[in-house]
């Protein structure tokens, strides 16, 4: 027989649609944003992670100073590998080279006649670092060239565009991302990849030896004829490789494919936002799981004598028990399904185009995700049950005479709260507060938590434009001059210094770049007096690791295993990097150089004396911004959601909750206006003890946002390279609390309009 209960239900949902609607619309946007992000996300990582057969991705490369003769090429491709494991047992494996020069020229866009960015040219590519064409064609003639995908994008570069490159004039073919480029770093050791001002690019044979020689790089991948079994074992033949080519040769870089972040940053990345993802969702129907429950009690409370007749007429607590589960979990049931066909349809097109704003990444398909459909169909679905079943088992527990007395209280003979002597406006408003607790709590949970996503979403941008302030105001020089052989510099303002790179290795094995620089005595460029014994470290570096003065510092060779260990003497201001300064005869003792070494130069003017054939790098303003600037165009359409998300749950939440509490309150205020009370009289009563708890809710939430970015920001921003000092904009708070009350107002109108239609003729309704 089926059950009378059930047509109840639709009654239910259309007195109540506005409040539904509401929940099912911010649950189906929820469910469908994180479902389109995991099948995005998912579908993106396949395809990355079949392009390293796909393409023939590098196992790593290497750069020397000088073309390679075929018999040293010969003679390395004729070594065989050996490591052993912990049996003793040799694995051995052989390598193949592939050469791959390119050339570094600055780069016009827009054909203003200024340089804008550098744009890194290759020739095709056929056998290993494979070209997926995403629009147009590759490159037929000697005057074109197919560019990257997103630096063209975000040069706003279109296929049949021109641009120039060096002294030359070239037309863009098509628009392509280069398998071993997906995050465009234009050097291993960045803070972050800048597609913005750097780019990379294919022409043909001929185009590519058109240009001078002087930009040109002698670059050689390897690919191991046996492909290692595991990432230990990669790095072990890596180690193996590197030792026997610095027996044979000086290289000027080494980059194993696993600490290649072209290649390695992105795959690392898109796996990296999926457990936040789902901790969002879960959170976010947790807190909708406890407004439904909440709801519901209110509703058992009001129905608390049809309860206790359904009771006492034969229906057990298992049937109303389903019964008022029923429409919580219809609608999330409805919202999940609704929510996924807009994830794999809506929202996974703006995932898409979010990671393409970020990484040039070839072609994907979009797969089935059995995976996501569980997580964001099943678990809201359990978590909502979970948290109503508390609910109704606990209140539904009572006997049917309870119910039809309307006696629903645990404990007997409880004597109501005694309240201080206020006026009695001030104690009727308390007893509001206390009698609705349970709604203002999770009201007030609910804002916190918008309000931790609100002021992360706010922070950031401001943090960006802090921290390129502060590069810009701490720059050691306006050029940073690396050479490749000591070359004098004919500038007497020139200083010269001495650098390395060195690693720090963090506790899970992996190590961080570390620029370290011997400064010159009485340097005019570095504000601070070297010690004769000990290092300076940046206070970026100081901060990510935890560092102190008169700690002992560990760093190792970045291509070998030497370590070296320095006291730590002061702290120095130098946002840029995470550097180690030291005297420059210090450098020279603990490196084994001769007095007097140096490979670079700090200057506030070009040195344009110096040959670009002997300079390695040259770093200005505009290379130690990129990754702020960076950073704003791949991450800024993500933050300016976070930031509506969570004004939309403030508002939803409070709709809900005063909703809810004018609700329960329905026939108190229908008495009052009996007794003469005007409309805004009885809002002042009502609303504005709503409004006193939300701004109070609005300023312990800004401090508990606060006090959580604080503890969590630096496990946040460990996996960045570099280091952010945290910065909150003060003028957030106030932008923040506006924003808040803004949305309170809203909601408080369209309550006001509620309590306008409550009629007078409620209060003789169950009268007792």
């Amino acid at each position: 027989m089926r059950n009378p209960l059930n047509k109840r239900l639709p009654r239910e949902l259309l007195g109540e649609i506005s409040k539904y609607l509401v929940v099912f619309l911010f649950m189906t946007a929820t469910i469908g944003f994180v479902s389109g992000f995991l099948v995005a996300g998912d579908s993106m990582i396949i395809a990355y992670d079949e392009s390293f057969d796909k393409y023939n991705i590098e196992d790593g490369h290497f750069e020397l100073q000088e073309e390679a003769d075929r018999e040293l090429l010969e003679e390395l491709e004729g070594i065989t590998l050996e490591i052993r494991d912990e049996e003793d047992v040799a694995r051995k494996n052989g390598v193949t080279i592939y050469p791959q020069f390119y050339l570094e020229e600055e780069t016009d866009t827009d054909l203003d006649g200024d340089t804008d960015s550098t744009l890194r040219i290759f020739e095709k590519r056929t056998d290993v670092n494979k070209v997926c064409l995403m629009e147009g064609r590759l490159p037929k003639e000697d005057d074109e060239i197919a560019i990257d995908r997103m630096y063209a994008d975000n040069n706003e570069i279109q296929v049949g565009d021109e641009l120039d490159a060096g002294e030359r004039r070239l037309t863009v073919t098509g628009l392509v991302a280069l398998s071993d480029y997906s995050a465009l770093f234009s050097d291993n050791g960045d803070m972050m990849f800048d597609s913005i001002k750097f780019g990379v690019g294919i022409m043909t044979k001929g185009g590519f030896g058109d240009f001078k020689e002087t930009h040109l790089h002698y670059e050689y991948t390897w690919k191991y004829d046996r492909e290692p079994a595991d990432e230990i074992e990669e790095k072990e033949f890596s180690d193996e490789f590197m030792k026997e080519l610095a027996a044979r040769a000086l290289p000027k870089e080494y980059i194993p494919r696993y600490n290649n972040q072209a290649i390695q940053f992105t795959g690392e990345d898109m796996g990296g936002d999926r457990s936040m993802m789902l901790a969002l969702l879960y959170i976010l129907i947790g807190i909708l799981a406890f407004v439904f429950a909440v709801t519901i009690n209110h509703t058992i409370a009001k129905e608390a004598a049809v309860i206790g007749t359904l009771r006492a007429s034969g229906y057990t607590k298992g049937e109303m028990l389903r019964h008022y589960l029923a429409m919580p979990l219809l609608i999330t049931l409805l919202a999940a399904g609704a929510g996924n066909i807009l994830g794999y349809t809506v929202f996974k097109n703006i995932v898409v185009d979010m990671y393409y704003g970020s990484y040039s990444l070839p072609a994907y398909e979009t797969i089935w995700n059995a995976e996501a459909f569980v997580l964001t169909t099943a678990v809201p679905m359990l978590i909502m049950l979970a948290a109503n079943i508390l609910i109704l088992a606990y209140r539904l527990s009572l006997s049917p005479l309870q119910f039809i007395r309307r006696d629903l209280k645990r404990k007997k003979n409880q004597k109501a709260m005694r309240l201080p002597e206020f006026k009695f406006f001030h104690r009727f408003r308390l007893r509001i507060v206390f009698q609705n607790r349970s709604a203002y709590i999770t009201l007030f949970v609910g804002i916190a938590f918008a309000y931790i996503l609100l002021l992360f979403g706010m922070m950031m941008k401001p943090l960006f434009s802090k921290f390129e302030k502060d590069i810009t105001e701490n720059m050691i020089a306006d050029y940073q001059y690396i050479l490749k052989y000591p070359v004098e510099a004919e500038n007497e303002q020139a200083e010269e210094f001495a650098v390395t790179s060195l690693k720090y290795l963090r506790e899970n094995g992996e190590g961080e770049g570390i620029n370290v620089y011997g400064i010159a005595e009485d340097s005019s460029y570095i504000d601070a007096k070297m010690p004769k014994e000990g290092v300076l470290i940046s206070d970026g570096f100081a901060e990510k690791y935890g560092l102190e003065t008169g700690d002992m510092l560990t760093l190792r060779e970045s291509f070998g295993s030497e370590e070296y260990t320095f006291r730590i003497e002061g702290i120095y201001d130098y946002p840029a990097a995470l550097t180690v300064f030291m005297s420059r005869n210090e450098f020279c003792h603990v490196f084994d150089k001769e007095e007097g070494y140096f490979n670079g130069y700090f200057s506030d003017e070009e040195l344009e004396e110096i040959d670009e054939a002997y300079v390695a790098s040259c770093f200005t303003e505009e290379d130690f911004t990129k990754v702020s600037r960076q950073l704003n165009v791949s991450m800024g359409s993500m933050f300016e959601m976070l930031n509506i998300f969570a004004i939309i749950l403030f508002v939803l939440l409070i709709y809900l909750l005063t909703k809810l509490i004018l609700e329960k309150n329905t026939h108190a205020i229908s008495m009052v206006k009996i007794l003469g009370y005007k409309n805004e009289e009885i809002a002042r009563l009502y609303l504005l003890v709503t409004t006193w708890v939300v701004i109070l809710s609005i300023l312990l939430s800004m401090v508990i946002a606060t006090k959580f970015i604080e503890e969590i920001y630096v496990a946040v921003m460990s996996d960045f390279t570099g280091w952010f000092t945290l910065y909150i904009e003060p003028k957030l708070y106030g932008e923040m609390f506006i924003m808040g009350m803004a949305a309170y107002l809203l909601v408080a109108l369209l309550q006001f309009r509620k309590i306008q239609k409550i009629p007078m003729d409620e209060a003789l309704k169950n009268m007792e």
